[in-house]
């Protein structure tokens, strides 16, 4: 039978000791988290791997919107979803719409026994089908970890584990790792958004400059000062993704900037 998705909520681990450990250790992290407000990351933690894995692969290249909605119909298939406005949505993820809905999800052997024209008249690709079923297979036969198993597992064996799957990268799981499973200590130093903080809160790169490859830190880079970030370098990406926004002009800087 499908089950229930849930709506997002605050992580479990104490963001407010990140918060006075990040700004001690790194006075530049500091100043960003001051101009950049509260920390307001949500994971939808009660999302199986499996539910989490299948919202990644309709997303991957695809608008948000028009993501939101193939996810939509996908569900909307296998049984009932209803919309819910009032929950709320997380910031510095890919698109959140869909996962902000309260509705049921098909199971692997769902996916797995529904036929090719089911998916694809949800919006899905001939690789984002076989990716979707090479993720029910991999879940059926334990290589996508239970919730109750993944939740045990360190991140190293996590992203071991889940990068066995079709179309799925280490940036995937990253995400996942921050957030759904609200894990406290990963630096996702792949993703542009992150990189781009980082470059504008400790390069030279400006709000109003044209962003090119060389105005972006190398994985070394980042890694090397992150080291004083740990063990809350998720909250310390999260604030990354955050200066991004300050510079657009999407997010307002908090009085005193």
């Amino acid at each position: 039978m499908p089950h229930p998705i849930h709506s997002p909520r605050p992580p479990r681990y104490d963001s407010a000791l990140a918060l006075r450990v990040l700004t001690a250790a790194d006075s530049k992290l500091g100043r960003l988290i001051q101009r950049a407000g509260p920390f307001t990351l949500r994971v939808a933690s009660a999302q199986s791997p499996f539910e989490a894995l299948v919202e990644s692969i309709v997303y991957q290249q695809l608008h948000g919107n028009a993501a939101a909605t193939i996810h939509r119909r996908l569900l909307e298939s296998f049984g009932p979803t209803v919309d819910s406005s009032t929950l709320g949505t997380t910031l510095g993820a890919p698109p959140l719409s869909q996962r902000d809905r309260v509705g049921y999800h098909p199971t692997p052997q769902q996916i797995l026994d529904c036929p090719n024209a089911q998916l694809r008249a949800a919006g899905l690709s001939a690789n984002k089908a076989l990716a979707l079923r090479d993720l029910a297979a991999k879940t059926l036969d334990g290589t996508v970890p239970t919730l109750a198993r993944i939740r045990r597992m360190s991140d190293e064996a996590i992203v071991e584990h889940l990068t066995q799957v079709r179309g799925i990268g280490v940036w995937t799981v990253h995400m996942v790792l921050i957030f759904r499973l609200g894990r406290p200590d990963v630096l996702p130093t792949s993703d542009y958004g992150v990189r781009k903080g980082f470059a504008l809160t400790f390069g030279k790169l400006k709000p109003t400059d044209k962003v090119t490859p060389l105005d972006l830190p190398t994985p070394a880079e980042m890694e090397k000062r992150a080291k004083k970030w740990a063990p809350w370098r998720s909250v310390a990406s999260w604030y990354l993704w955050r200066a991004c926004d300050l510079a657009a002009g999407t997010l307002i800087a908090r009085p005193g900037d």
